[in-house]
């Protein structure tokens, strides 16, 4: 099946260098119907050792690697046996192969102690996933998580430099040395603007994250963190993309006494009150808002939502920054054309959280007057977390239990998937959806698809994944 070769190395030593630390073959978790690799004979539970004799580190070298028009690749197959195999194709040409891991090296984890650490902020037990403090710039770049950077050494700014990779996602937090020092209780942390001056001069953007601690980094800390990262933002080249400005998140499991306050609805008005202001004067100054709120603000002040325009291109909205106003507008556009009536009455419920329950009232509204059909919308806290308000993402196994037992849910449950975590069947209290749907005597249909949220509520689309409790 394998086209054997022999090893030969042949690749680009700046961007892939060889190197001496430990790196675990890249495992190959699934392939590609009718690509390169099926036709080569890789199978799911291979490993990648080298390619042109250099080991891939993670998924970002092994795209540099495969971009070569010859390939000479050592394999390790399932059963522990090596081949050496050469693969000719089209430069820049996919070979169909996705792995278990993006990162085939150990992992960068975070050395600093933010007191609104969310990981920090979990209960003991679970798995030793949930503990991992990632503060990877290689995730930052793949996948868009934020990280500090802190904890990067030379070779790691070299290599953002070399293989340019752009954009990352910072949390900046404070731009003044002392705040952020002390935010981060890291040293490191005061040189950030010294930081984002070096990723200028070697063409690296990023987005910004803020996340807001009530008496610490807001106010005219909050003024001057938006302004400085502003000067980034220039015609001839934009450094600083945009920035997310996020309220502090606090559960019932974080530390005692940790100096941090809850942010309440008479502070979520006045944040957004100063935000706005400094928003009209970047427009004006800069020709862009430049930074935005995250959609949490106005849920928790009990103000309307900004327009589905004023987000611009929706810089962050990964980071909670205009997704739920992009929903609702999904959501409108979805029920401009309904059926009059069901073929077969249907009664269904919703679940979200709690925080963003009244901004969906209207299409479970509009749903309900569709003869036939009953939609019943929960929106519920979260008692795993200690938070009353919370957002759908943030829901447990533990919370769906304790806030839908004996409730009259009809015929069966829609949750979407960001409850779930990626790719599995488990909450993040780690409860299985198979044992929270018996507990709720009920079916549980998981919604994947945005766009068609709606035909899945009135039955006259099958794109969910159904899980039955019998």
């Amino acid at each position: 099946m394998w086209k054997e070769i022999n090893y030969k190395e042949d690749s680009n030593d700046l961007l892939i260098p060889n190197i001496n630390y430990k790196i675990n073959p890249a495992e190959i978790e699934s392939v590609e119907n009718n690509s390169i690799a099926e036709e080569i004979g890789f199978e799911s539970g291979d490993s990648i050792i080298s390619i042109n004799g250099k080991k891939p580190r993670d998924l970002i070298d092994y795209q540099i690697l495969i971009s070569e028009e010859i390939l000479d690749i050592s394999v390790l197959d399932k059963n522990k046996k090596i081949h050496n195999i050469n693969i000719e194709k089209d430069q820049d040409e996919n070979l169909g192969i996705n792995f278990k891991d993006a990162l085939f090296d150990s992992i960068k984890q975070c050395n600093n102690k933010c007191p609104f650490c969310f990981i920090d902020q979990q209960p003991n037990g679970k798995r030793k996933s949930l503990y991992v403090k990632d503060d990877d710039y290689r995730l930052s770049f793949l996948y868009g998580s934020y990280l500090t950077l802190t904890n990067l050494n030379k070779d790691d700014w070299n290599r953002i430099s070399t293989q340019k990779l752009s954009p990352l996602f910072v949390s900046v937090h404070a731009t003044d040395p002392n705040t952020r020092e002390r935010l981060l209780e890291n040293k490191k942390a005061s040189q950030i603007l010294n930081q984002i001056e070096w990723l200028k001069q070697n063409s690296i953007q990023i987005h910004a994250q803020i996340v807001i601690c009530p008496k610490i980094n807001d106010g005219k800390i909050l003024e001057k963190s938006i302004y400085d990262l502003a000067k980034f933002h220039k015609k001839n080249f934009k450094t600083v993309l945009s920035v997310a400005i996020v309220p502090v998140g606090l559960t019932k499991f974080r530390p005692e006494q940790d100096g941090l306050i809850s942010i309440d609805k008479e502070y979520a008005k006045k944040t957004i009150k100063q935000v706005e202001k400094i928003q009209t004067f970047l427009q004006k100054s800069i020709g862009t808002r430049f930074c935005w709120l995250a959609d949490e603000w106005y849920l928790i002040a009990g103000i309307k939502l900004p327009s589905y325009k004023s987000y611009e291109n929706m810089p962050q909205e990964s980071n909670g920054v205009g997704s739920i106003r992009f929903f609702l507008k999904t959501l409108e556009t979805k029920t401009k054309s309904l059926p009059k009536k069901v073929n077969k009455k249907r009664k269904v419920s919703w679940i979200v959280g709690k925080l963003v329950y009244e901004a969906l009232l209207p299409t479970v509204e509009k749903l309900n007057s569709i003869d036939g059909l009953t939609v019943k919308l929960y929106g519920l806290p979260s008692v795993y977390w200690g938070q009353d308000q919370v957002v759908t993402g943030l829901l447990t196994g533990e919370d769906l239990i304790s806030g839908l037992f004996n409730k009259d849910l009809g015929e069966c449950i829609f949750i979407p998937s960001i409850m779930l975590k990626f790719n599995s069947n488990l909450f993040l209290d780690d409860k299985d959806i198979t044992e929270v749907s018996k507990k709720l005597k009920t079916n549980i249909h998981v919604l994947d698809d945005t766009n068609d949220i709606i035909n899945n509520l009135i039955g006259i689309s099958n794109t969910q994944k159904i899980l039955n409790y019998a």
